[in-house]
């Protein structure tokens, strides 16, 4: 339940991000540029899985395995990278007080989501451990 509780709050703050209560401002082209290189992050990682692998959750399939290859061998969260970044493209498009609330709410939601989804992970898979000491969760070589 509580997977898709959050899962349900990231779609939607996401959905009231887009749904933007401005108008776009001169960041227009740079928030795209941004938007798009998120998109490949998120394209790169969701590549690097075997077909079924994949979930949209942080629950752990059954059958599933860890990957630790690509952009995974830098980070183990490529997807919500993915997410944060394009959404701050969408930020930077559409700058106001508005959209900076909920920016930090979305990032609030996807800490809690990776934080959960590591705990799944360590209970799930021996390797996990290992895997932890040779990545970051978030942001390479920092986070």
């Amino acid at each position: 339940m509580k997977s898709k509780i959050l899962v349900f709050l990231q779609f939607f703050i996401i959905f009231l991000m887009l749904l933007s209560l401005g108008e776009a401002t001169h960041a227009l082209v740079s928030g795209i540029v941004i938007a798009v290189i998120g998109a490949v992050i998120g394209i790169n990682a969701i590549n690097r899985h075997e077909r079924g692998n994949f979930n949209i959750r942080p629950d752990i399939k059954e059958s599933c395995s860890l990957v630790t290859d690509g952009i995974y061998a830098y980070i183990r969260h490529p997807m919500y990278l993915s997410v944060l970044v394009m959404m701050f493209g969408v930020l930077c498009i559409y700058w106001s007080l508005y959209e900076i609330a909920l920016y930090i709410a979305l990032v609030v939601v996807m800490l809690i989501k990776l934080f959960y989804e590591e705990s799944l992970w360590r209970c799930h898979s021996v390797e996990y451990e290992a895997y932890k000491k040779k990545t970051k969760r978030l942001i390479p070589f920092l986070f």
